[in-house]
């Protein structure tokens, strides 16, 4: 498809260590990447059916989240369809009360589809005992492999982030 719609919604707590990881990633891309306008990059905190209306605008969708369960050691990038994470039980990922496959399965019954595609690291720590910006240090080392993936999936949809000049 040339120029597709592509909403990224980074997913997560900032204040709650790992589960940072979402925003890290969106603050990483908007310091250092020209995004296109065909791309919507949002900080979502943490997902609401208010994000419904992207997955009736765009033709794809890519969520950026911690994901616990996975069986693979802290800082391992995965990738997965949504239905694979709820439906299946495979990942638990976006540690709130919503998930996007929720958000995905809410589309479908008002008619709207877009592409899903969720990109997680397995986290380590996302309920510190004191709120934190830090991350664990498997998950800040592993950061920029979460980044590249983004960057890879959306270079797999047409799209090339360019670098901004330094």
């Amino acid at each position: 498809m040339a120029n597709p719609r592509i909403a990224v919604f980074c997913v997560g707590n900032r204040l709650h260590m790992d589960d940072g990881v979402g925003p890290a990633v969106f603050d990483a891309i908007k310091e250092n990447y020209e995004v296109p306008d065909n791309v919507v990059l949002l900080d979502v905190g943490v997902m609401t059916m208010d994000l419904i209306t992207y997955v009736d605008r765009c033709d794809v969708v890519i969520a950026v989240d911690a994901v616990e369960e996975t069986g693979h050691p802290v800082g391992t990038i995965v990738r997965f369809k949504p239905e694979d994470m709820a439906r299946r039980g495979v990942y638990t990922m976006s540690l709130h009360d919503m998930k996007l496959s929720d958000l995905f399965d809410a589309a479908m019954l008002v008619g709207y589809e877009a592409e899903g595609i969720c990109l997680g690291m397995q986290v380590e720590n996302t309920d510190p005992e004191y709120l934190t910006q830090e991350m664990t240090p498997a998950v800040q080392e592993s950061l920029p492999h979460l980044i590249e993936a983004l960057i890879t999936e959306l270079k797999a949809h047409g799209v090339v982030l360019q670098k901004k000049p330094q």
